[in-house]
Parts: C-alpha cells; structure tokens; sequence
C-alpha cells in the first residue's frame, strides 16, 4: 500500500481486526518511536501485537510477569468441570515472533517526567508512549474477615484464573449432597458483570450432574440489578430450579444480600441483618484499578478506577500514558457502569490506542474509533446467550449506538426462544475464546 493510500486509510479509520490488519507499512531501519506495553492480558497483548502490525518500526517492550496467561473468560467452566484450565492458557511466543520484545519481570517504578520504566530486575526503558493494561486489584479489607492469604486457602474468590480457580474446583468437587455454595457479589463496577451468574448456574449443573440434587447455590448480592438478568432467571428456572424450592436463590442487597463479615473457620457470611453458613463460600471482593496505575495517580475516579480520553484512552491526568482494560472508565459512562469491564473491551480499547500512536507517529490524522463488545454466558451444557455493545465516540464522550447492539432474546414474540438458539449460542462461546486468545496472542 502506498504511503498516500495509507494516509487516507487511516483517516477514516474505524478500530475493528479486520481494519487494522489492512496497514502493512514498510518496516524502518531504526525505531520511530519506543512503546512501553505493561500487563500481558487480552489487552497489553493485544497492543503489543497491533503496534508491530501497524508499523514495524515501532518498538514495543512488553513486560509482564507472568509466563503463561490464563483467561478469565469461560474460566468458570474449569469450575464445573467442563473445561480443562489448559484450553484457556497462552504464552508470549507468538508475540515474540511478531517482534514484541517480551521480558517477564514486575514494574517497580514509573517516571512520566523521564519517561522511564524501571523493574524488578533492576532494569530501566524508556517510551515515547506507555500502554498500561493492569488488570484489578482486590479491596481485601472492604469485608471483615478476608486478607489475601485467607482467599488463597480458603474462601477463594476465583476473580483471576489460575491457582484459585482449581481451588475453587475442588471445594465444589468435595462438597457434600444438600451442601450449600455461597456467592458473595461485590458492588459494581466490577470485572466481568454477569461472572457471577454464570458461576452460579456451572455450579448448579456440577451439582445435578454428580447427584448432588438438594445442594444449595445462594447468590448474596450487593446489588439490586445484574446484567442479562431476565436470561439468567430464565435459565435458572429452566435448568436448575430458581427461588423457593429451588437449587439456585438470589438474594439482592435491597433485601440485606449485602456481605459485610466473613468467618473463614466456620465458613459463615454476614450480612447488615443475617448471617449465611456454606460448604463453600466464594467471595468475591471490590476492586479496582491495578496498583501500577494507582501508585501513578492515575486512578482519578473516586480513587479507584482511571479516567481516559476516549477518542484514544490516553489518561486525563498523564500526557502520554493510556490505560486499557478492566482499570479505565470514561465520561458520563464512569458513574452509570455503562462501560463494560470484560476482555472484548480491553482488546477494543488497545486497538483504539494503537491506532491513535501509528497515527501520531507517522503525522496522520488521528482515527475516529468505534469500540465493541462482546460477551458469552455459558449455563447450561447447551444453553448460552450474549450481549454486543458498540459505542462511538462524540463531542468527547462515549455513546451508546444502539444500531448494532443487541442482547439474546428472552422469548421471540409470545414463544419461547428455540432450545437450537441456546445451544449454537454455547457453541459460539467457544469460537469465541479461540479467536479472541488467537487475535491478542498469536
């Protein structure tokens, strides 16, 4: 593609996979510019990788302590045991051979005035530009009684896969017929909002496939909505058995769900007004933006999450660094919990910076984005369902674009949706995974 092609290219730029793959610039003898990419997950990988697609004269360094990625998307089917932990795991090798210089070692310190990263290891880079993907991190003191040790051994709350997910695995395994499994909720906004939900209905179907019929799944909620709800409920009553007499209860925090204490020894939730005694209790507590971000006071928004500019997530408080993934909110959409926290939209958002650095890199216009959602929930051997959310970008504000979104239908007119539906819609869900682990990775 010639240069005058690419300009225009880029000008009407709309930030989708198949758009971005259609720049193929001519690769530089020496670095245009240095990008700084921290955190591996769906969105730091997914910038590293599309720097190097749109211009291999970037060079991008991306630093993440960890070997292997474990997706938290579908994780909870690892859970029920539908899915093996492997089937969500990735290494860096792919980005390597796109020319991603990986080094796995932890942040310990930034300079924005230096433009500097310094690590663990004692090594220090500098950037032009500086991606931060960092993830949450957990309010552990927010309810009584939990500490990070305490969800490493005990009540673990599964939020990030890996070694609590197959904790968390084998608690259900070992709970006993007529056991009950406990679901503390946080207060929104939090990472994967209907996580919960579809945790609770993998539960249940352990629970109905290994004969435990009068086990117990009880959702305490600090909320009093949750997304997809009227698909969750249907599900629940269809498959499981929902409310009174039940093997699924939802308990909102309008009617005291609320968890507040917790007592690891006897495995009891407390609420404002009860108290809730489990097999396995599963608490999942607030959290926030990741401590790399916030130690850099980028978390502007009530102290917790950070503020970007969306027409190209670069922070509002740090020329220069943008903030992708579960650790950003924007505008209007930071106080609504409009703007979901799930790994489609971190892989959105990374594309959206990206595209917005090959612009200002190579002096073109900067590209006006269109970021999407998509999200799977997974309840039932062959029951599943989605949501797509598209926002557009104006007058420096995200909005909504209701042409394009859509959530599953509860029923088609007066009838029940066909069981084919729900089944293909499982079966997407893993299409899914594979493209969205292939697209940031590979």
């Amino acid at each position: 593609m010639h240069r005058c092609d690419r300009r225009a290219f880029i000008r009407g730029l709309a930030v989708t996979p198949a758009a971005l793959l259609s720049i193929a610039p001519a690769r530089a003898a020496a670095p245009k510019a240095r990008v700084v990419v921290v955190g591996g997950g769906y969105g730091g990988a997914t910038a590293a990788k599309y720097l190097r697609l749109l211009d291999p004269g970037i060079e991008v360094t991306l630093i993440e302590r960890e070997t292997l990625y474990t997706s938290c998307p579908l994780s909870n089917e690892v859970i029920s045991g539908e899915r093996d932990i492997r089937t969500l795991q990735v290494g860096y090798k792919g980005l390597q051979k796109r020319g991603v210089k990986v080094l796995h070692d932890e942040v310990s310190a930034i300079d924005p005035a230096k433009k500097t990263v310094a690590t663990a290891a004692g090594k220090t880079y500098a950037y032009d530009a500086l991606i931060l993907s960092p993830g949450v991190d957990f309010d552990y003191g927010a309810v009584e009684g939990m500490s990070r040790e305490i969800s490493d051994s005990r009540l673990p709350h599964a939020w990030k896969a890996g070694p609590q997910t197959l904790l968390l695995k084998r608690q259900l395994e070992a709970m006993p017929d007529g056991g009950v499994f406990v679901i503390a909720v946080p207060k929104g906004p939090f990472r994967c909002p209907p996580g919960p939900y579809e945790r609770a209905a993998q539960v249940a179907m352990h629970c109905k496939q290994h004969g435990k019929h009068k086990a117990k799944v009880l959702i305490l909620d600090a909320n009093d909505s949750f997304s997809k709800k009227p698909l969750f409920e249907q599900a629940w009553k269809s498959l499981y058995g929902y409310g009174e007499g039940g093997m699924i209860e939802w308990v909102s925090g309008a009617n005291d769900g609320k968890v507040e204490r917790v007592d690891p020894a006897s495995l009891t939730c407390y609420t404002g007004f009860g108290e809730h005694r489990g097999d396995v209790v599963n608490v999942i507590p607030p959290h926030h933006a990741g401590k790399v971000a916030r130690d850099l006071g980028l978390a502007t928004f009530k102290n917790l999450w950070c503020e970007v500019r969306p027409e190209n997530m670069e922070s509002t408080s740090q020329k220069d660094i943008y903030v992708i993934g579960d650790a950003c909110v924007g505008g209007e959409l930071a106080t609504n919990n409009a703007f979901p926290k799930s790994a489609h939209m971190a892989i959105s958002q990374a594309k959206a910076a990206v595209a917005a650095l090959v612009a200002r890199f190579n002096g073109l216009p900067a590209p006006e984005p269109v970021y999407t959602n998509t999200c799977y929930s997974v309840v039932g051997h062959d029951w599943g369902f989605s949501v797509v959310h598209l926002y557009r970008v104006d007058n420096g504000q995200w909005v909504y674009v209701k042409r394009g979104s859509g959530i599953s239908p509860v029923t088609l007119g007066s009838k029940p949706v066909p069981r084919l539906y729900r089944r293909l819609e499982a079966q997407y869900a893993d299409g899914w995974l594979r493209n969205v682990l292939a697209d940031a990775f590979a």
